[in-house]
């Protein structure tokens, strides 16, 4: 274990014997930092939070404060991070609430630029990309492999899918769904996320399922329900949609469209 003499650490956190933590950083009780992680000077953590292996957080990032919410009030909840995440300059990101899932939640190998901002009760899911200035208010959902351009930002309770990729200054007030290239204010969908697939390895074939799905969500002005059934139907034969198919059902807030 590598802590600085100039960094405070609780006696009730519990950090792993091969992680380093620089100076001046302050870590509080009920923190958990995982093996191999590196804490960079003037970083705050407070808890409940745990972080799991091989993160990696940049100086004046502030984890696992309490909740921006009115209503809470003190109640024992928290922030969990996966591993080989990577949160830079001034990155926050703050524990859940009661009224919420009780925690904010963030996967595995994520890459969070610098000044962006993760509120309460939102789950990221693993690979994702935030650039500068990127903020999420509460309750927010992010699925895996999703990219948010600098200087955008979601309304609480929207829901970005898999592979989408949100345009810079973008505002997402509705749900995006899985593969879908967002921009504008209010967010509008423009395209399928050609080249972001393309890096990821899908083929041909998935590529000419996603567009053919994306036409009829959005350029067919088919009833969404009616849009619906036929994606649904669509991905009887093309695994690759079932994603898409499943987070068109599952919208509670409703699609940008």
């Amino acid at each position: 274990m590598s802590i600085d003499s100039r960094a405070v650490v609780s006696p009730r956190a519990e950090v792993a014997s091969d992680a380093e933590i620089g100076p001046f950083a302050v870590i509080g009780p009920e923190v958990t930092i995982g093996p191999d992680c590196w804490i960079g000077p003037h970083v705050v953590i407070n808890g409940p939070t745990v972080l799991g292996e091989g993160n990696r957080v940049y100086q004046f990032a502030s984890l696992g404060e309490a909740p921006q919410d009115m209503k809470y009030r003190g109640e024992p909840t928290r922030l969990v991070i996966g591993k080989r995440n990577t949160f830079r300059e001034y990155v926050t990101i703050n524990r859940g609430t009661v009224g919420g899932i009780g925690e904010t939640r963030i996967g595995n190998d994520n890459l969070i630029l610098a000044y962006s901002h993760i509120a309460h009760d939102c789950v990221l899911g693993d690979h994702i990309i935030f650039s500068n200035v990127v903020q999420l208010a509460g309750h927010v959902e992010v699925g895996d492999w999703a990219i948010f351009s600098g200087y955008s930002g979601a309304h609480q309770f929207s829901r970005i899918g898999a592979h989408a990729f949100i345009g810079n200054n973008t505002s997402v007030i509705r749900d995006i769904p899985p593969y879908v290239l967002a921009t504008g204010h209010p967010a509008e969908p423009r395209s399928i996320n050609v080249e972001g697939l393309k890096r990821r390895g899908f083929d041909d074939a998935q590529l000419r399922a996603i567009r053919n799905a994306f036409r009829v969500l959005y350029r067919s002005d088919l009833k969404l329900e009616v849009a619906t059934r036929r994606i649904e139907e669509q991905a009887r034969k093309h695994e690759v949609l079932g994603i898409f198919a499943e987070f068109i059902r599952g919208s509670t807030r409703g699609l940008a469209r």
